[in-house]
């Protein structure tokens, strides 16, 4: 194993970089040559899609949010063909040919479910990978945190804290709408870790009557604001996620507008002024914390072992304390949920917090 190649795929999170720069100082202590391909499985369409990756190349990105390969969510390369310098092809045969062409040993894929569900097909196809998982919505079976995950928390608690301020001055109901997709890991988190009367997530469909009565109960005893956290894929109670944009060709739906369907409700209900907010993409942004950089430079640093070792159609993963790793078929197609018994649920009914159920 003495030249292999780095991508990165799907939606970014911070702390990409972060596992490049391992990736490659790993690499270069064991005298061996990273190839960085650009915007993931899109970098083996051509060869000048690729550029090989130095230590000098990675000092001073540990800090920097993004990616320096770029990435693409676009889809799955399995399903429609690609025109190339060499003629029009079936985009999976063309990856598998640039792969031996380049002559590339290995793999390291850095990517949320979509991503490493494809390398794992890829893996099928002969191709030796390793995983590398990612992605702030923490969705991924396996490992008990994503890099990028804390950051995005930590952004979404900030922007709560601040909008605590101007909720109780005016007092309104702020409702603010945070990431995740189908899993409510960040509106838990960032719902206790700010203070929030109300979380909903979409492990548990909601009742706008229960969160209506939350914040009509708080007003009885004095407390004249509210914040409530809405994951962008809660839904009520026989309801459906609210969307965007629907599925098309290789793109996924879109979700997001719940907070204001949620905001405008409240006020129906309760009488109270009620404002929304939805924080969007300004959670995949900036400088992964330090969490994240230090688990970042773990994964990226065993990935390097992984391949050495030769143990391919594996993905690293956080077990605390240890970095290990765990079968590729073991992680696809699967979502990491929020478990209804979880204890931080727990803690937040505990806390008087509504789940809106």
């Amino acid at each position: 194993m003495k030249r292999f190649g780095i991508m990165t795929g799907g939606g970014d999170a911070p702390g990409l970089n972060a596992v490049i720069r391992a990736v490659v100082k790993s690499a270069a202590h064991c005298n061996c040559e990273v190839v960085g391909l650009e915007d993931s499985f899109d970098g083996l369409i051509e060869s000048d899609r690729s550029r090989i990756l130095t230590p000098k190349d990675v000092t001073g990105i540990l800090r920097i949010g993004g990616t320096i390969l770029g990435t693409t969510n676009r889809g799955n390369p399995f399903a429609y063909p690609v025109t190339t310098t060499g003629g029009k092809m079936d985009y999976s045969d063309r990856v598998v040919q640039m792969f031996h062409q380049m002559k590339l040993d290995a793999l390291i894929v850095i990517g949320g479910d979509g991503t490493l569900g494809i390398a794992y097909e890829f893996y099928k196809r002969g191709i030796p990978i390793v995983g590398v998982p990612k992605t702030i919505d923490n969705d991924i079976v396996e490992t008990t945190n994503t890099f990028g995950f804390d950051t995005a928390v930590s952004f979404a608690t900030d922007a709560i804290d601040r909008l605590h301020t101007t909720a109780e001055a005016h007092h309104r109901v702020m409702v603010v709408e945070v990431m995740g997709r189908y899993a409510g890991w960040i509106a838990l988190y960032a719902g206790v870790a700010g203070g929030a009367d109300v979380i909903l997530i979409p492990e548990i469909p909601f009742d706008m009557e229960r969160v209506a009565a939350c914040i009509t109960d708080r007003e009885k005893y004095g407390a004249r604001f509210s914040i409530v956290v809405v994951a962008e894929g809660a839904k009520p109670i026989g309801g459906k996620v609210s969307l965007i944009k629907e599925a098309e060709g290789s793109f996924v739906e879109r979700l997001g507008g719940v907070a204001l369907s949620v905001a405008a409700d409240i006020e129906k209900r309760t009488g109270k002024e009620t404002r929304s907010v939805v924080l969007g993409h300004l959670q995949r942004g900036g400088a992964p914390t330090s969490f994240d950089r230090t688990l970042a430079t773990r994964f990226g640093a065993r990935a390097v072992e992984l391949v050495l070792e030769r143990n391919f159609g594996t993905m690293v993963a956080f077990h605390p304390p240890d970095i290990v790793a765990v079968p590729l078929e073991k992680v696809v197609n699967r979502t990491r949920n929020v478990p209804l018994d979880f204890d931080v649920i727990r803690t937040a009914r505990a806390m008087g917090i509504s789940l809106g159920d």
